[in-house]
């Protein structure tokens, strides 16, 4: 049951300066939620410290903070910031990320992650705590840290996870799991892994929004995508997990031959339709409800430019958000 209404932040296309309009009219038409994601655009704090600012009663969130590419300490220190000039408001993702984004961007080694995100989930879980930590962990030893300014009321730690391993420690050691590029259908099987007795247990999930009834457009930008992330080992292993073999094993064929083009025409129009959400703003909003229906609590939008977008401008943007969300309560 959704209990919270997300929206990823910040919006191509708008400079930061701009954003505190587009986050009034996103709390206007009823969303709760900004979550921001770390990958080559802007960092995953500063569009949400603005937001802190602009939106007061906001929630917070990061979806994901990669554990490779900040050192243990400085992830600490920065997430105390945001969640002293939030109290109670925000809320820390964290996630491995990928061996491009940490290793090709960031220079940093991409090994063991589940260990490391392990490891990190307990560091910060005491360091945020204003503990003193002084521990040696599988991938990381830390002497003597503590905050000089642990925050009054700590963040709630969520995970991000795809497979059983990390979806079982997210359920035994994490506040919350976060969830990505998978249908709502999908959700039943991968929170039977992630299974707690914890009422208070967060499940967010990030979904693709594409809102035109412009199917073909949709597809050819839904399918770029797809070819993009499903192609990653991680997201492979996920989706052959999930039973998409059949399915998608054409394209990881095409793509391990270095034949891009046929990749993206050996994705069936069945997958694309089931990992983007796409059609008009009413029926997109229709099938993110699905996700809540399967257990998702907190369903962050991640919007996709259309043609509409681009033409229609700021003026379009407000209209679309109302279209899309729950309206105000």
């Amino acid at each position: 049951m959704v209990t919270r209404w997300g929206m990823t932040v910040p919006l191509g296309g708008v400079p930061l300066a701009d954003h505190a309009a587009v986050f009034a009219a996103l709390a206007d038409a009823g969303f709760t939620d900004f979550w921001s994601s770390e990958v080559n655009g802007t960092d995953a704090f500063t569009p949400l410290t603005l937001a802190s600012v602009w939106q007061p009663e906001a929630r917070l969130g990061t979806a994901i903070t990669p554990v490779f590419t900040r050192g243990p300490g400085l992830l600490a220190m920065t997430a105390a910031a945001l969640a002293e000039a939030a109290p109670g408001r925000f809320q820390l993702g964290i996630g491995s990320s990928s061996p491009v984004v940490v290793g090709d961007w960031n220079a940093a080694e991409f090994t063991q992650p589940y260990a490391r995100s392990r490891d990190m989930l307990r560091f910060l879980r005491a360091a945020l705590a204003g503990q003193t930590v002084d521990e040696t962990y599988e991938t990381f030893r830390i002497r003597r840290f503590r905050l000089e300014r642990p925050p009054a009321v700590p963040p709630r730690i969520l995970l991000a996870a795809l497979r059983p391993g990390m979806l079982r420690l997210a359920a035994a050691e994490a506040d919350g799991v976060i969830l990505n590029w998978l249908a709502a259908s999908d959700v039943p099987q991968a929170l039977s892994e992630a299974k707690t007795d914890d009422p208070d247990f967060d499940v967010v999930a990030r979904i693709f929004v594409c809102p035109t009834e412009d199917a073909a457009y949709a597809r050819a930008v839904g399918r770029r995508m797809i070819a993009a992330y499903l192609t990653v080992p991680a997201y492979l292993e996920f989706h052959r997990w999930l039973g998409r073999e059949p399915a998608l094993a054409p394209m990881w064929t095409a793509w391990a031959r270095g034949d891009r083009k046929g990749a993206l025409a050996a994705i069936p129009d069945a997958v694309v339709d089931e990992l983007i959400v796409h059609g008009s703003p009413e029926e997109c909003r229709d099938h993110v409800l699905r996700y809540g229906e399967a257990g998702v609590k907190v369903p962050v939008m991640a919007l996709i430019p259309t043609p509409e977008l681009e033409k229609g401008g700021p003026a379009a943007l407000a209209d679309l958000f109302t279209a899309l969300g729950p309206g105000r309560a």
